[in-house]
């Protein structure tokens, strides 16, 4: 198979998944127990905790396992219920571990905005600054958006923050291994992550709590984690996830020549034989790899049928709303017409990708595409 749609999920790398099944097979204690078999699982996730806090310039202290990127944004929305201060602003292309908790927290008497983005998928901070309100207590902005693969002004942001006295909260769950990621400098108060996005394994994730300040759990019941997250520690996929945060931050610099070097390539090869195409998002601010574009008059689902009939993955709009047929609100927020949000797809290198297989994956696709206008006259 040719895979490009490494923002829905990444292929384990070979280390990590040595890891983890040695692990699962030589490690099975709880890491909450004293004996032996329980300090060694304990040291394992400790291990891994100090492993992704280098990743992204943070103290181990400041790092809580969960189990996944969803499940780190809940934690830090439902927080709102416990706060003085209960509005929220966020952007029109939030994730729906976003965008879809703020509607269930509005029974609860919690309010938020949402402010636009332009079109290339950037929000202007000034638009956040004007929808602070007296009651504002958090601001989430992800740091790259995962359909187009925009990067956000997260500092500017942070700065409106600081000012306001609001905590900041990003999705930083595309990021980690394709652009570097230093808290400190991004200014932000809480980040959540995912492994599977870093070659990782599914079902684990991460959040970035900066120290001194108070959350209570989602899941209640144990001690674990800080009294964060009940439950047994899943210990081999946080080793693995440990070990994937340390593996793309070694060779972050490497894989992010290789992601623009391929994705120049595409573009340039398949812009020549395309005239009529549109690249969405930034041209130059965005994520490595990651190519939205438009082909007029080509439905994406279609497409989409072709290539995987030849093997090839790719994705239209958003994995995480894979099975309906239907624009997205990513492409809407941006301003793209409904037509033409149809005629999208997302194309999503990654580490192990070479110039052959980009070659390949433009050859497809140009007899694909010349395929279905045949069959439309």
């Amino acid at each position: 198979m040719l895979y490009f749609d490494h923002s829905a999920t990444t292929p384990i790398h070979p280390d990590v998944l040595s890891l983890i099944n040695g692990l699962n097979q030589d490690i099975y204690g709880n890491p909450s127990s004293i004996h032996a078999a329980g300090r060694k699982a304990k040291h394992v996730v400790e291990t891994a905790r100090k492993q992704i806090a280098a990743a992204i310039n943070c103290t181990s202290k400041e790092i809580i396992f969960t189990g996944g990127g969803s499940e780190a944004n809940n934690l830090v929305l439902w927080n709102m219920i416990y706060r003085n201060r209960k509005h929220v602003i966020t952007s029109a292309i939030e994730h729906p571990a976003i965008l879809a908790v703020l509607r269930q927290l509005e029974h609860l008497a919690i309010t938020h905005t949402i402010v636009p983005v332009n079109k290339y998928g950037c929000v202007n901070p000034e638009d956040i600054d004007s929808a602070i309100k007296d009651d504002t207590g958090l601001i989430t902005i992800m740091l790259a958006n995962n359909e187009v693969g925009t990067v956000e002004p997260l500092q500017d942001i942070a700065k409106i923050a600081k000012k306001h006295n609001v905590l900041f909260h990003s999705d930083g769950v595309q990021v980690l291994g394709k652009l570097p990621i230093d808290v400190q400098k991004l200014g932000v108060d809480m980040m959540s992550f995912s492994a599977h996005k870093f070659y990782g394994p599914k079902g684990v994730g991460a959040l970035y709590i900066k120290e001194g300040i108070a959350m209570k759990p989602l899941i209640a019941g144990g001690s674990q984690e800080k009294s964060l997250r009940a439950g047994t520690e899943n210990v081999g996929g946080i080793a693995g996830l440990g070990c994937a945060a340390e593996l793309v931050t070694k060779f972050l610099s490497d894989v992010g020549r290789t992601l623009t070097a391929l994705e120049t390539q595409f573009k340039t090869k398949f812009s020549e034989q395309h005239t009529n195409i549109i690249y969405n998002g930034f041209e130059d601010n965005h994520l490595p790899g990651l190519i939205s574009l438009t082909i007029p008059g080509i439905a994406s689902d279609l497409l989409l049928i072709h290539l995987d009939n030849e093997d090839i993955a790719v994705s239209s709009g958003s994995a995480c709303s894979a099975g309906t047929i239907s624009p997205s609100p990513v492409l809407k927020a941006m301003g793209i017409s409904d037509k033409q949000n149809l005629e999208t797809i997302r194309i999503s290198a990654g580490r192990d990708n070479t110039s052959t297989e980009v070659d390949q994956l433009i050859k497809v696709m140009t007899h694909a595409i010349a395929t279905i206008r045949r069959n439309a006259r």
